[in-house]
């Protein structure tokens, strides 16, 4: 444990910080989630409105400092390319 206030202050303020990113970071998680599974069901409005909010959800957690904005990126252009080749495949 610390021994000094400033260093028990510290940890203080680290454990809630990870108490919210942990929280920040699983509401993103679960949000690129749905957009998967609705670009798997193949319902293109549905799929849309999810992969605009898993995008939504990244860019936030990077504006927090939660995620790297790279690692954002990646997953925001991923799921819109998988997006835009549904939306382009014939429907049968």
């Amino acid at each position: 444990m610390a021994n000094t206030r400033s260093a028990q202050k510290r940890h203080q303020q680290s454990l809630a910080r990870y108490a919210r990113n942990k929280s920040l970071r699983a509401s993103v998680r679960t949000a690129v989630k749905k957009a998967r599974e609705a670009l798997a069901s193949n319902d293109l409005d549905k799929a849309k409105e999810a992969v605009r909010s898993a995008s939504r959800a990244l860019d936030s957690a990077v504006s927090k400092g939660v995620l790297h904005a790279n690692n954002a990126a990646r997953n925001v252009g991923r799921l819109s390319q998988a997006y835009a080749k549904k939306a382009e495949a014939p429907k049968a």
